[in-house]
């Protein structure tokens, strides 16, 4: 069997599907994105693209931070919602029953009921034509006790994180490896 040719497009999945909280306390929001990623590990950075008509995009130039919140099962009905309705006439907290948390170094809220949540200070902003990219190195990365196992890591199979892929939302599958496997001596 051949492959199929399609025009180039945005066909790398799948992604995480994460809530990225911007603004302040007082004034915030919760915006879904797909485009995320690492791209340093020392310092550690990450970045989000993120069109300019979207309301967070003000809040996050303005402010020039953010919170990457990872989303689980439990929160995809939030995280399809909050991709699809404006913050701009919304409070998207209060209407999806979210819970704001004061964040360590930033001053936009983090959510409660997330199991992780990465705070972010933009370092840099390149705007790509439908997106600008916002670069920020990580600041704090606030993980939930009860994902934490007897080792003091985070357990990823406690928490149903979902992904994003094609126009839907999966759960992760079930762990076939470890990074090193393929080339571990017996013992």
């Amino acid at each position: 069997m051949g492959k199929v040719m399609w025009k180039p497009g945005t066909f790398l999945y799948p992604i995480p599907a994460v809530l990225v909280t911007s603004g302040t306390m007082e004034k915030s929001n919760i915006m879904t994105v797909a485009w995320t990623g690492i791209i340093n590990t020392n310092p550690p950075i990450v970045y989000i693209s993120v069109r300019p008509e979207r309301y967070s995009y003000h809040l996050i130039k303005e402010n020039k931070e953010f919170v990457i919140n990872l989303t689980t099962e439990k929160l995809a009905f939030a995280t399809d919602w909050c991709g699809v309705k404006s913050g701009a006439k919304l409070d998207k907290f209060k209407e999806m029953k979210l819970t704001k948390e004061k964040a360590n170094f930033v001053k936009c809220p983090m959510i409660k009921e997330s199991p992780v949540s990465v705070e972010c200070r933009v370092i840099e902003e390149k705007n790509y034509g439908s997106h600008t990219q916002f670069v920020a190195e990580v600041l704090a990365i606030n993980a939930d006790k009860q994902y934490i196992n007897e080792k003091g890591g985070f357990d990823i199979t406690k928490c149903n994180l979902i992904s994003y892929s094609n126009g839907g939302y999966f759960t992760q599958g079930k762990k076939i490896g470890r990074f090193g496997f393929s080339v571990k001596k017996k013992k």
